[in-house]
């Protein structure tokens, strides 16, 4: 087989040192891009935590502000409560016995009137005059969550639409007055305008399209910011998980979807003091991890432009490692190729008989040397010039390389007109046989011009097997000496080695 044979079924192969770069290459890139998942995650952790925190913050502040009005409701009702009840006030003059009992109420703010009620709901006392107004306040909610209720505690009622000229939206706090024997007496209401609510809330800056809700427990929505649509004022809401979820955990702060917006959402709450009230800041998803979401765009376009553009340096050095694996090979080829008949040259023949040589040594498999000569290849050349005689070699060359056809076997050019084939796991017999095929094919080339003689081949034979006592050296002799015994006996012929 000649050399250019072998290397067309032999594909130029990756390195390991290609290998290696390859796969260096993509454990960088699987780390560079596990490095910045890991911290765009944690930087989202890190956006909701924060925005949890300032939501949290407006949650305090607002229960502290609410609180503190509330508490100063509540101041007012217990003295108008307390001086209701004392004897001595109801000789006094009305002037006096007004001032008297509305004398705590007037650091509320946005406040409404106070009026005392008896146990009919008709007003008894109006912090708006001395001389009471007259109604009956018997149907409203506050008035009858007392009547059969003992409790004395303080009672906040659901929004409602005052009965004053203004028609605007306020919520009350009551509390019930109750005899020495704790029989029903009337009832302390103040009112409180929710116009002071959304100026509370319109001092704090909670982003576009979140919420700051006021909510009592009983999930009545008592006033929000933003207000989106006035009708959900007074509108009940413990009917929502998330308003479930709230009152359940009293403090505290998740994600979840919003049942009226269908948007994620994250929502603080905290209940206000030991009030029934409940503060909620709703904030937008998409308003919290807004800066998150520009820097991981960001980032994320210059991780993947960093991995391409490493995955892309890599496949040019792989490239040119490539090119130089086939420059060397090609090298390699054409320093063991004989340039004139693309067959093996010496080189490359001594390396492959020391080769098969060793081989045979260690299975005990015979190895067979042919050694062909170019019959009076020196006339020939002078009747044809350079030019025919390296045609004919050429020729020749053919014809040895199609009758050789293993893997295992090579054909060389050992010099001038001579070639040598190594028949690896070869007896004497199967050599003569090919010898014979090669003598015989080269005799049938055509003729060249008018030359009336064929080209011919003399091939000498070697074969080594377990029974011979010889050396490598001594193989290559015979075979030599067997080739100029068949010159000597005539040429075109093919004699073995005894």
């Amino acid at each position: 087989m000649s050399v250019s044979s072998a290397k067309s079924q032999h594909p130029i192969r990756s390195t390991r040192s290609e290998r290696l770069l390859v796969l260096g290459s993509l454990l960088l890139v699987i780390a560079i891009l596990s490095i910045v998942a890991f911290l765009l995650i944690r930087e989202r952790a890190n956006a909701e935590l924060s925005a949890a925190r300032a939501a949290n913050n407006i949650v305090q502040l607002i229960d502290a502000d609410v609180l503190r009005n509330v508490e100063l409701y509540d101041v007012s009702l217990l003295g108008l409560i307390a001086a209701s009840q004392r004897e001595d006030l109801k000789s006094v003059s009305p002037a006096i016995r007004h001032l008297a009992y509305f004398d705590r109420a007037t650091a509320a703010p946005y406040k409404g009137n106070i009026l005392l009620l008896d146990n009919k709901g008709d007003v008894i006392a109006d912090s708006a005059s001395v001389e009471p107004r007259q109604g009956n306040y018997a149907d409203r909610e506050f008035f009858q969550s007392h009547v059969d209720n003992p409790d004395p505690g303080m009672f906040i009622s659901p929004p409602f639409r005052a009965r004053s000229p203004e028609q605007d939206w306020r919520i009350s706090f009551s509390r019930r007055v109750n005899g020495p024997h704790g029989e029903f007496l009337g009832v302390a209401e103040a009112a409180m305008r929710l116009s002071y609510f959304d100026q509370l809330f319109n001092s704090l800056n909670i982003g576009r399209d979140s919420t700051v809700n006021l909510i009592s427990k009983d999930g009545t929505l008592l006033a929000q910011q933003p207000q989106l649509a006035e009708e959900l004022i007074g509108k009940n809401f413990s009917h929502r998980p998330n308003f479930q979820r709230i009152v359940k955990e009293g403090n505290g702060s998740f994600t979840s979807l919003s049942s009226r917006y269908q948007e994620k959402r994250l929502y603080t709450f905290s209940k206000v003091g030991n009030l029934p009230l409940i503060v909620i800041v709703a904030l937008s998803s998409d308003e919290v991890f807004a800066a998150w979401k520009r820097t991981a765009v960001v980032v994320s376009f210059a991780t993947i432009a960093l991995c391409v553009s490493l995955l892309w340096l890599t496949w040019l050095l792989c490239r040119e490692l490539r090119r130089r694996q086939s420059a060397e090979h090609e090298l390699a080829q054409l320093a063991a190729t004989d340039p004139l008949t693309g067959l093996a040259n010496r080189r490359s023949l001594d390396q492959a008989l020391h080769h098969e040589w060793f081989r045979a040594q260690r299975s005990g498999l015979p190895l067979s040397v042919l050694m062909i000569d170019v019959d009076h290849f020196k006339a020939y050349n002078d009747r044809h010039g350079h030019q025919g005689g390296d045609d004919a070699l050429r020729w020749v060359a053919k014809v040895i390389s199609t009758h050789v056809r293993r893997p295992a076997d090579l054909v060389a050019r050992y010099g001038g007109e001579e070639f040598s084939v190594i028949l690896a796991e070869t007896d004497s017999v199967g050599a003569q046989q090919i010898a014979d095929t090669i003598r015989a094919a080269v005799e049938q080339l055509p003729l060249v011009g008018d030359d009336a003689s064929p080209i011919t081949v003399s091939i000498g034979i070697s074969t080594w097997t377990t029974a011979s006592d010889i050396s490598l050296e001594q193989l290559l002799y015979r075979a030599d000496k067997a080739l100029y015994q068949a010159k000597e006996s005539g040429r075109n012929r093919v004699v073995a080695a005894d």
